[in-house]
């Protein structure tokens, strides 16, 4: 199993965990579109405060704004979720992955997260870059109009090899724009030593 493959296991691990996060909140909206819009917002170089962040979870979960506060599970699970997900953007190793569903699931759930994941990583891009990303360069720009074009795409879809090859080579694009889009906003952090000092 390649590096990449344990990764994305991962993800499939983490997936069950957000899942199971809205389905005890009895959220009407979609895990992957939230962490979507989280990248989206990450990737075009925005951090999120932490009561910034627990209001947008509330939002998309379509909770009391206060439920977060009230709910340390809640806030604990949502601000590991918050870290782990800018560290997987900024890892040298591009081991980042979109939150979406493994192979065990029906091809039309899984195209319904990759659906929903584009739709939210849209959303977060234009709350957070807003007007300046039509300033992007073209390869960015394309990027945006693939992904508006893959938003809109139909959730039913039989199963056969071509649609599942179709759907990983679809899904690795979009985790490579994402990281794409995030070098693009987010210059390369100094080392600490490289810091200017006070003298």
């Amino acid at each position: 199993m390649s590096e990449t493959d344990t990764a994305s296991t991962g993800y499939a691990a983490e997936f069950e965990r957000w899942a199971n996060v809205f389905t005890a909140h009895k959220a009407f909206s979609h895990p992957s579109e939230l962490h979507g819009a989280l990248c989206g917002r990450l990737a075009t170089g925005s951090r999120i405060e932490e009561d910034e962040w627990l209001a947008m979870v509330c939002e998309h979960m379509g909770l009391p704004e206060s439920s977060a506060e009230e709910d340390e599970s809640l806030a604990g699970f949502m601000n590991e979720a918050y870290k782990q997900t800018l560290e997987f953007l900024k890892a040298a190793d591009m081991s980042f992955h979109p939150l979406l569903p493994d192979d065990d699931y029906a091809i039309d759930q899984r195209l319904e997260a990759l659906v929903a994941w584009v739709r939210g990583f849209l959303e977060g891009m234009a709350l957070s870059a807003g007007e300046s990303l039509g300033d992007a360069p073209e390869e960015i720009r394309e990027l945006i109009e693939d992904m508006v074009a893959i938003s809109q795409v139909s959730e039913d879809q039989d199963s056969d090899e071509e649609s599942e090859q179709q759907l990983v080579e679809i899904t690795e694009y979009i985790r490579l724009g994402a990281l794409a889009v995030f070098t693009e906003f987010n210059p390369p952090e100094k080392p600490a030593s490289e810091a200017p000092t006070l003298h």
